[in-house]
């Protein structure tokens, strides 16, 4: 088969970025000529893994560590909707022209042959509209498709199917898209209107249904049940980030843990900064018991907390391996990351969550609906909520039971294999069906 010339192009968030890399590297090693477009944070990670790497041009320097600096306005929204509204808007949507020029430019000297971008990469419909290019987008979030069994994705909630709940979906719904994110969607219609492309349904709708194909990581089981799936959606297993060889492993963890009666591992992921509301409780409710603690930090604060919390039942580090510590975690106490809470149930972990900004309401909300573990529905639980929610997982079977039989069905899939089926189908092309011997057709 001809070697393909494939871009790949992200937000430049962790989260956006982190889970993309496997596939990158997976197709770079059946032959493809690879590169990825995004901000210069994430250059030294794409020369690690062989890639090259395109820096934005026109497209403003920001990142998941210089947000708060770049839009200095961000911090003044405290409430979750309007904070999500300014988000989507000035990282999203207002980038859109920005990263379609800097891709149009690329094509003149590496004309790619598709396109793979994560689900919020506004310039997905220009791209293959304008350059006429394929493209595979990557929900590396839960599936933001509208459906007509569901609340409106983004406030969090839980589906209700009966009657008066469906008639609240619909109202919700309604309201959402005219009135809470009215103004976000109004701006990517204008903007898209600039290039001549008329919109429909919301943003988010619009860049679903925009992509050649729409692969979404995760698995059914993991997902609410909805009648309307779109003809371009496939599930696609838990994709989760290339391994780097990042982190400092310590191979003592494991004879450490065998001390204590259970293992608790804590983390806020890479862009939540402050260590009060998620570390700092849970260190609080387990501090001197027999319960392991360990905590990363994704390098906040590391040293002062291991100044703190000197108790010999804790381990406080920047950076672990997750796939190292998470065969011997009982609980997995985290804000709700989608990657982590992918690879805590991969791990058939049971969960506590704690988070409600980026989108992870929506993420956690599903850990409570399935009962993976509890959804404690706050940013900043006390010490006492996560003691409670940690006991209470470990005292319920059902919990266990339940990230088990999730983890299983996770592991039924492929991401790599299946992914790269789909880039061959997106633009046209027929794998060698010896390569996809038993991977697993997309289930729905």
């Amino acid at each position: 088969m001809k070697p393909l010339k494939i871009l790949f192009a992200n937000i430049p968030f962790d989260g956006h970025f982190n889970p993309l890399t496997s596939l990158a590297v997976h197709l770079k090693e059946c032959g493809h000529d690879v590169r990825w477009y995004t901000q210069a944070i994430y250059e030294p990670k794409l020369k690690k893994l062989g890639i090259y790497h395109y820096p934005f041009d026109r497209a403003i320097q920001l990142n998941q560590f210089n947000l708060d600096n770049v839009f200095s306005d961000r911090l003044k929204y405290k409430g979750q909707i309007k904070r999500l509204n300014f988000d989507l808007q000035n990282v999203f949507v207002l980038r859109t022209p920005e990263f379609y020029e800097d891709i149009a430019d690329i094509n003149k000297t590496f004309n790619f042959d598709i396109l793979i971008a994560d689900v919020m990469f506004t310039a997905i419909p220009l791209v293959k509209h304008l350059l006429k290019k394929p493209v595979v987008a990557i929900g590396v979030v839960p599936l933001v498709e509208t459906s007509k069994d569901l609340a409106p994705a983004g406030l969090g909630l839980q589906p209700d199917y009966s009657f008066l709940g469906r008639q609240k979906q619909n109202l919700l719904r309604f309201l959402t898209d005219k009135v809470l994110f009215g103004p976000t969607h109004r701006l990517y219609r204008k903007i898209m209107a600039n290039y001549g492309i008329r919109t429909q349904g919301n943003t988010m709708d619009f860049l679903v249904k925009s992509a050649t194909l729409f692969l979404q990581s995760g698995t059914p089981g993991f997902e609410y049940h909805r009648q309307d799936l779109g003809k371009n959606i496939r599930y696609i297993g838990a994709l989760l980030p290339s391994p780097s060889g990042s982190g400092s492993s310590d191979t003592g963890l494991q004879l450490k843990a065998r001390l204590f009666e259970k293992v608790v591992l804590v983390t806020q992921g890479t862009i939540e900064k402050d260590p009060a509301k998620l570390i700092i409780p849970t260190l609080e409710a387990f501090k001197d018991t027999r319960y392991l603690v360990i905590a990363t930090t994704g390098g906040s604060q590391t040293e002062q907390l291991r100044s703190r919390y000197r108790n010999h039942n804790v381990v406080i580090e920047d950076f672990i391996p997750f796939d190292e510590v998470l065969p011997f975690t009982d609980v997995f106490v985290t804000n709700g990351g989608y990657g982590g809470v992918m690879l805590g149930i991969g791990h058939q972990v049971p969960l506590v969550v704690a988070g409600m900004h980026e989108g992870k309401n929506e993420i956690n909300a599903r850990v409570g609906y399935f009962r993976l573990g509890i959804n404690l529905q706050t940013e900043s639980p006390s010490p006492e909520q996560v003691r409670k929610a940690v006991r209470e997982v470990l005292g319920t079977r059902e919990y266990k039971n339940n990230a088990t039989a999730l983890g299983k069905e996770f592991s039924k899939y492929n991401p790599a294999l299946l992914c790269e089926k789909y880039v061959y189908e997106a633009v046209g092309l027929k794998p060698e069906v010896r390569r996809m011997e038993g991977v697993l057709q997309e289930q729905t």
